[in-house]
């Protein structure tokens, strides 16, 4: 049985993005291991890792938790190097599928000397830390070393049409640049509710059937911008007390976070819920998704939002610009423009019918963005990496067969 291993900084990673990875290989027959930080310094993160970590173990899936930091410049990935280079020069896997920034770096420069024997390795870029618009310091380090990495790269995944154009066009070196769409999104889970079952679940939550719930879901960060959206939340109360914002995720800036909301006297309007495991029933409460971010890749609470089929207001980011198409199912604003966003959630509140229609506008453009599509397209790259032609068919006209095959 072949050996495969899924890599990445820190365990969210692997349970947010590949658990239908881990599935589709255990169905393909693979022994898959998984490699990942599964330590926080946060009780509550940590005890979910641990949960997380006893899961996979469950499913007869083998993990090694290993202590990669987030920042590059930290020197315990020099030892999480070494661990990492240990583990895959004793394993010999058939392939690895790294993921992160970091995870990326880690595993492509650990796996060389495997890489020349038969391991092959697919890098999915979650989006690039270089994107129009960023940092020029974002350009000369992240860049130059994604692209040196390239070489080592049998296959990179894209998940937005910048990051796929990027690779394309600054001519990485990766065997094969390919672009999937995103991580997939259950659609059982995330769907459309009847009003009634939606005032139910509201009452359930302390909600009235009156509010308009605005609901924004991701990690406590300078990178998702929460601040804009509380910021924005002090213009809009002034003439729609009715509206309420919901955070949901936990992350550095919680304390900045609860700081403003009472600094702007929005603690009636404005909710930090922490990490939860019911987004779905969050969502299918909610009126209308916010995202306020800097840059995503493909974010996936715009995917859940779509496919729960509610309109969508967010910044005008890569990643975001993917999935709302401006005036159709949502709208657009720039990076900061609190007036524009304020106005367009007045805009909502005072339409149900523009509503509705961009909720079904968002289920008419997520098919393509399903969990089964997208595993039929990942089902298609860890066939094609792994594939070995038979040597008798080298430089014949049934090479060309086998591979279609």
């Amino acid at each position: 049985m072949d050996k495969v291993l899924i890599l990445a900084s820190i365990a969210p990673m692997i349970e947010g993005f590949n658990r239908p990875n881990i599935a589709l290989l255990q169905k393909e027959g693979y022994e898959v291991h998984v490699l990942a930080n599964f330590k926080d310094e946060n009780t509550e993160a940590h005890e979910r890792n641990k949960r997380f970590r006893n899961q996979l173990q469950l499913q007869g899936v083998t993990v090694f938790d290993i202590g990669i930091c987030r920042n590059p410049f930290k020197v315990m990935n020099y030892k999480a190097y070494k661990e990492i280079k240990q583990i895959i020069d004793r394993e010999a896997y058939a392939f690895i599928h790294c993921h992160s920034p970091i995870g990326g770096v880690l595993a492509r420069l650990a796996a060389r000397e495997a890489q020349k024997r038969t391991t092959k390795i697919i890098y999915t870029a979650h989006g690039f830390h270089f994107f129009k618009g960023a940092p020029l310091k974002n350009w000369m380090m992240y860049y130059s070393v994604e692209k040196w990495l390239s070489k080592y790269t049998d296959c990179l995944i894209t998940i937005n049409d910048e990051d796929y154009h990027v690779a394309q066009n600054k001519h990485f070196r990766a065997k094969k640049i390919e672009k999937i769409n995103g991580v997939g999104i259950n659609k059982t889970i995330f769907k459309p509710i009847d009003t009634e079952l939606k005032n139910q679940r509201r009452s359930l939550q302390g909600y009235e059937k009156e509010d308009f719930l605005l609901i924004y879901v991701g990690e406590l960060s300078k990178r998702k911008n929460q601040q804009l959206a509380i910021s924005m939340m002090g213009r809009v109360v002034q003439t729609l007390p009715q509206v309420k914002l919901l955070l949901v995720g936990d992350g550095e800036l919680r304390e900045q976070y609860a700081q403003q909301i009472k600094d702007l006297h929005l603690e009636k309007n404005v909710f930090l819920l922490g990490f939860r495991s019911d987004v779905d029933k969050l969502m299918s409460i909610s009126d209308l998704v916010l995202s306020t971010s800097k840059q995503e890749g493909l974010p996936v609470n715009i995917l859940e939002a779509m496919g729960t089929g509610l309109p969508i207001i967010a910044t005008d980011c890569r990643g975001n610009r993917d999935l709302i198409h401006h005036g159709k199912n949502g709208y657009l604003v720039g990076l900061e423009d609190e007036e524009r966003l304020a106005s367009y959630v007045d805009i909502l509140y005072h339409s149900n019918s523009l509503r509705d229609d961009f909720g079904l506008k968002s289920l008419d453009y997520l098919e393509k963005y399903s969990i089964q599509s997208v595993m039929s397209q990942m089902t298609q790259i860890y066939q094609i990496v792994n594939y070995t032609p038979d040597s008798s068919l080298i430089n014949s006209k049934e090479t060309v067969k086998a591979l279609i095959k």
